[in-house]
């Protein structure tokens, strides 16, 4: 003879199905979720003004290193063939 199973297993599994349909949103209240999207914005923001600013010193490096440049360096990256010169 066959013994029927338990209906506690379906009964679980619905459970759980519901509980994963559920979102984190869902869960916390309006304002929280609000300052969350806030602070996300505060953050991606400092990373866009970090990147400026980093850009920024790079370019004033290459600007220094340029003007530091020795005659020598210079000519030696001329495109020109001083030899036609002469």
């Amino acid at each position: 003879m066959k013994k029927k199973q338990p209906q506690k297993q379906n009964s679980s599994k619905s459970q759980e199905k519901d509980s994963s349909s559920l979102k984190l949103g869902d869960m916390l209240n309006q304002d929280i979720m609000s300052q969350l999207r806030q602070k996300q914005q505060e953050l991606n923001a400092a990373e866009v003004e970090k990147k400026a600013a980093e850009e920024e010193k790079k370019r004033a490096e290459r600007k220094q290193r340029e003007k530091n440049k020795s005659f020598e360096e210079l000519l030696g990256e001329s495109n020109l063939n001083w030899k036609n010169y002469k």
